[in-house]
Order: structure tokens, then sequence, then C-alpha cells
């Protein structure tokens, strides 16, 4: 059974860090395109972060470039989203997702494979 487990969220100032990372189960780590992806309240799930099978490429949406660093750890099947100077637009549920098919330019909420529960983040003015 897979499983994507996501934690690491909480509430920070604008300005502020957090780490997230998620870990993963059940599953050939290496063999999936692993993607952050986020929802706030009232709006669809947005791509935020994505990065290839051997950890050499990443891609990252717009608003987040620059501020967002996406890594893992293939050896401990885990993926992390470092979150640094952080705005209140940020605040939303955080989403660990992992996809067989596609490469980092091409994931997309509708068509990956496996996802986590998500975890909140909250980032207050």
């Amino acid at each position: 059974q897979v499983q994507l487990v996501e934690f690491g969220g909480g509430l920070v100032q604008a300005g502020g860090s957090l780490r997230l990372s998620c870990a993963a189960s059940g599953l050939t780590f290496t063999s999936y395109t692993m993607g952050w992806f986020r929802q706030a309240p009232g709006k669809e799930r947005e791509f935020v972060a994505a990065i290839s099978r051997a950890g050499d490429n990443t891609f990252y949406a717009d608003s987040v470039k620059g501020r967002f660093t996406i890594s893992r750890d293939n050896r401990k099947s885990m993926v992390n989203l470092q979150m640094n100077s952080l705005k209140p637009e940020d605040t939303a549920v955080y989403y660990c997702a992992a996809d067989w098919r596609a490469g980092i330019a091409t994931v997309n909420s509708k068509g990956m494979d496996y996802w986590g529960k998500g975890t909140l983040v909250t980032v207050s003015s």
C-alpha cells in the first residue's frame, strides 16, 4: 500500500521559514517524479514545485521561485520543501504527490498517481 505522509506544517509569521517533508512508502521511490501542491481556502489546488527522479532537476511555480526549494533523499524515500520569505498568500494545505509518467514540467494536479493527506501552513501578517 502506497503512503505519502507530509509533516512540518504550522504557523509562522510573514518573512519566516518552514521546512516540509514527505515520507514515502510502498512504492519504488526512484521511479517517481515528486511534486508539492497547495490548496488555499476557496481555491483550486495548484502546483508548487517538482523534482526529477534522480533529484537533479527541479521546476517551480512562478509564485514561489527564488523562495522555495524542493529536494529529495532517495535513500530515505523522502522529499522536502524548504520555504523561505513566507507570505500570507502562501497560507494553504500543502500536499506531496508522486507521478510515474510525468516529467517535472508536466506534473499537474489531475495526473498524479498518489497523494498525501496534506499539512497546513499558515502565514500570519
